[in-house]
This record gives C-alpha cells, sequence and structure tokens, in this order.
C-alpha cells in the first residue's frame, strides 16, 4: 500500500491517512472485505508511531469505513458506497449525473447553456494558463490586465488607513444594495465629466464588475425566448449570462463602424435588447461611429428595446480624448440605455467593483437585484475608492496609464515588425488594452496559441469570440505591463511557434500531395 504523506502539512498525520484510506475505499480501489494492514506494519511503512495509524483506523470504524475484529484485523465494509463511473451524456446536459464529490453537476438547461460558453475545447495553451508561475500575475502577452506596477498603492494604502481610523463603525456595518452613496456620487461625478453621462448618484449602482452588470440586467428585462443582438464576434462572458435566462442570441455582424444596425434590424427588427460595446469594441477594437449610435438609439426609441452599453476600455483611447457615452447623447433613445463602468482594468483586478449607470426607473430594481446577488461590494474598498476618485487621484492615474500604454504599445509594434516580419501583423489600436496580429493564411490559430504555451506565452485566439468570418487566424496580444525586454522575448517565442506551425502545415500539404 502506497500512501504519499506530506509531513510538513498543517493536516495531521493520522489525518492524512484516513483521508488517503478512504479515498481508496470509496473508489474501490480495495474490494470489500480485503484486510487492511496491521496497524503495526502500515506504521514501519510509513515511519509514524503505531498510535498515529490507531487513529487513522479508529475513524475509519467509526464511519463505517472497516469493521475491525479481534483475531482477524481490518477489512472493509461491505456497507460503503462505491463511486460509479458517469453515464455517458452525463453532468452538464443536466439529463443524468452523480452526487458523489467530484462528479458533474445535474444542471438546468439554462445552466448547462450558460457554462457551455466557457467550456469550449482546451488546448494546452488555456490549461497552461490556469497554472504558468508568473510574478506579477500575468504570464507575458496574455491579455487583460493593466500594469500593476504603476498603480499608485501608496495613495491607496493611506486613504484607506484613513477610512479606517474615521469610520470604522461605518464600515464594518451593513451596506446598501445600490451601493455607498459617497461612491456612488463620485462616480455620478466623474461620468458627468468624463464621459459625458447624464444621471444623478441615484442612478448608479455599484457592481461587482461590469460582469454583474450584464448579469442583472439579463435577469431584471429578459424573459426565455427573448432575442438580444449581441456583436459578432463578440464579449463572451455577455453570451453567457444572456443564454442562462434563455434568451436568444442574434449575432449580428461588427464592422470597421462598429456593430451593423441594419442588419440587426432585418435579423430581428423587434428584439428586447441589444448589447454594444461602442468605445473599444471587443474584441476587434473599432470605435462605433456616430452614425451607427445613432442609428441604435433610433431603434430602440421605436422599438422600446435596451441598450447595454459596456464601456470596455473606453478609458484608455489614445487619440484624443475618451468618448461621450451614449448614455449621455440628447436623443429619446439614450433613455433606453444601461452604462455599464468597471475599475479592474484601470485600476487593478482585484478590486472588483464597477457600476452600473440606469435609466430612472430601474434603480429601485437593480439595487434590489443586487441584494440577491451578494448584498453589496466590501464597504471598507467602496469607501476607499470614493475618496480615490473625489479627490482626483483616479483621474490622474488613468491620465498617466495613457500616456504609458500609448508608448508600450508603440514600443510593441516596432519591436514586433523587427522580431516577426512576416509571421505575423500586428494592427495598431487608437484605445484598450490588447492589439490583433492576423496570421498567415493556413496557419491554425489555435494551434499557435498551444505552441507558444509551451514556451511560457499566452495568447488568446480570436475564435474564441466566436468568429464566423472566413479568416479567422488571428491572436490576441496583451502588451500594457510588459517593458521592453519581456515583449522583445515574448514575440521571439512566439515567432518560434508560429514558424513550428508553418513547418507542421507544410508537412500535412507536402503529405497529401505524395498520395
Amino acid at each position: 500500500m502506497v500512501l504519499l504523506l506530506q509531513r510538513a502539512s498543517s493536516v495531521p498525520l493520522h489525518r492524512q491517512i484516513y483521508l488517503a484510506l478512504r479515498a481508496t475505499i470509496i473508489d474501490a480501489q480495495m474490494a470489500i472485505g480485503a484486510r487492511l494492514p496491521s496497524s503495526r506494519v502500515l506504521a514501519a511503512d510509513l515511519r509514524v508511531s503505531r498510535t498515529t495509524v490507531l487513529g487513522a483506523y479508529g475513524q475509519l470504524a467509526a464511519d463505517g469505513f472497516i469493521v475491525a475484529r479481534r483475531g482477524d484485523g481490518s477489512r472493509v465494509s461491505g456497507a460503503v458506497p462505491r463511486s460509479a463511473p458517469t453515464p455517458q451524456g452525463a453532468g452538464l446536459t443536466g439529463r443524468a449525473g452523480g452526487d458523489a464529490a467530484g462528479s458533474p453537476a445535474m444542471l438546468s438547461a439554462f445552466g448547462a447553456r450558460m457554462v457551455a460558453v466557457y467550456r469550449p475545447p482546451r488546448g494546452r495553451s488555456e490549461l497552461r494558463a490556469v497554472n504558468a508561475p508568473v510574478s506579477f500575475g500575468c504570464p507575458p502577452l496574455a491579455v487583460g490586465i493593466p500594469d500593476l506596477e504603476a498603480f499608485p498603492l501608496a495613495i491607496w494604502s493611506r486613504l484607506a488607513n484613513r477610512q479606517w481610523r474615521r469610520n470604522a463603525v461605518e464600515l464594518l456595518s451593513p451596506g446598501d444594495g445600490a451601493g455607498y452613496l459617497p461612491l456612488r456620487q463620485a462616480i455620478a461625478e466623474y461620468a458627468l465629466i468624463n464621459r459625458a453621462a447624464r444621471c444623478t448618484a441615484q442612478q448608479v449602482i455599484i457592481t461587482a464588475g461590469a460582469q454583474q452588470g450584464i448579469s442583472i440586467a439579463a435577469r431584471l428585462l429578459l424573459n426565455p425566448g427573448d432575442q438580444v443582438w449581441i456583436e459578432q464576434p463578440g464579449f463572451t462572458p455577455a453570451r453567457s449570462a444572456f443564454l442562462g435566462v434563455g434568451a436568444e442570441l442574434v449575432d449580428v455582424p461588427v464592422h470597421a463602424e462598429g456593430l451593423d444596425v441594419a442588419i440587426g434590424r432585418t435579423r430581428a427588427p423587434h428584439a428586447r435588447m441589444a448589447f454594444v460595446t461602442p468605445s473599444f469594441q471587443a474584441p476587434l477594437g473599432v470605435v462605433m461611429s456616430i452614425r451607427h449610435r445613432l442609428a441604435l438609439l433610433d431603434w430602440a426609441a421605436e422599438t422600446r428595446s435596451w441598450i447595454i452599453e459596456d464601456d470596455y476600455n473606453g478609458e484608455f483611447r489614445y487619440d484624443g480624448q475618451p468618448l461621450a457615452s451614449m448614455q449621455g447623447l440628447e436623443h429619446p433613445g439614450a433613455l433606453r440605455v444601461i452604462f455599464l463602468g468597471s475599475f479592474s482594468k484601470t485600476m487593478f483586478p482585484a478590486l472588483r467593483l464597477g457600476y452600473a449607470i440606469v435609466p430612472p426607473e430601474l434603480a429601485e430594481p437593480f439595487a434590489l437585484a443586487r441584494l440577491t446577488d451578494d448584498r453589496h461590494s466590501p464597504t471598507i474598498e467602496q469607501a476607499t475608492l470614493a475618496d480615490f476618485i473625489a479627490e482626483g487621484h483616479f483621474a490622474r492615474h488613468v491620465r498617466r496609464m495613457r500616456v504609458l500604454y500609448a508608448e508600450r504599445q508603440r514600443v510593441f509594434l516596432d519591436i514586433a515588425r523587427r522580431e516577426l516580419g512576416d509571421l505575423l501583423r500586428v494592427d495598431p489600436a487608437p484605445a484598450g488594452m490588447r492589439l490583433l496580429g492576423w496570421l498567415p493564411t493556413g496557419i491554425s490559430a489555435r494551434r499557435v496559441a498551444d505552441e507558444a504555451a509551451l514556451r511560457n506565452v499566452m495568447v488568446a485566439t480570436l475564435s474564441r469570440h466566436r468568429v464566423m468570418a472566413e479568416n479567422t487566424d488571428a491572436l490576441l496580444l496583451g502588451y500594457v505591463p510588459f517593458a521592453a525586454a519581456t515583449a522583445r522575448a515574448a514575440l521571439c517565442s512566439l515567432g518560434e511557434a508560429i514558424k513550428t506551425v508553418a513547418r507542421e502545415s507544410r508537412d500535412i500539404a507536402t503529405r497529401r500531395l505524395g498520395k
């Protein structure tokens, strides 16, 4: 019997032996009636005291996993339920599945559809992404992570400490579903000045990020079967939220001016909702033109449909100031807009604070729906963020990051041209925190991502965003947290990965011609 003990673990040795033997019995690796080693033999094998083994055996007997008889030793009980292989088709289909620990859960039909968005075939790159050892939170070229070292942590710490000194009792008290009022006031003022939004603090609902805002809007406003326009390619987590409530997704293509409203009207003229990322489209990075914004607002006003305006990376615009929000335009359709913002990318991902600016009639329902989720975000973080915004630190930080990220992009593009040449065409972007890299025809982006992962470089593929166009051989490249030396090393490794896949493609083509 091979049992591996972790002697440096905080779990006592007798407990480790108990857990290991219990798992072996439940998994049917020991037959009913099989005799366990004597306590003396097992203690000698494991180099522990006999008392430690007797403690584990005593707990197994008390729990009914073994039966101990004088003169016959300890044997596996016949009353122990055994794990069974999961039937084919079980688990996420909602049709079958077990209740044992580790077995797939029996989900509802909507639940299965919702999580299926996140369960495409996983290549080596995604598996590596979960466990890749990194020093500052993301491996080279990973998307969606700001420069954490540039965040003014000293200022943030000082503001948090001041809040604890002044308002300790208030910070420990239950919060409001709508959020901490001073933070809502600070966001309303900031959004008015910087995004031309039209709102009061009462229309601002604090969320745990933009995704929670999408989920709440979906649950409040959509019935099963309602149609939702969604950008193609688009933001995968939004698809999950809409599918989870049983909505019918209507894919509307994105071109150089953003969502094609005319095609949306043709495919689903009376859709209940449209989801858009107009300031920096996820994932293509285009900006929705004013012509298309007004056309979308016209449609919402005519049909009394809702628009979710996700301000994805909208703060980081490098050609001039950030664009005004659709929510703030002088148009009847703007009264149908829910504007979503998040601080995860402008500040740091672990903050998990965002906001929704909702029409006045939705303010109370949104706040009550937030209560059903997780009641409210941590008050200390809301209070600290309120001061961070009100005292101007947030605006200054965003301005500094615009300058830094613009320079990072310039350097990254220059390195990519020198190191990759014709292997990858990387296009500049007017905003955001990622770039698109286009591979030569016939080179699989999925295979390149897998090969890059073997070199500890993480790149996402455009095809993950459900692109239906002919050419989907493109990669999404993060660049903002990486200094020039890191970017150069990562792009060199990416070039080697592309060359490997190109050789594979040539070999396959040669073999086919030989046949």
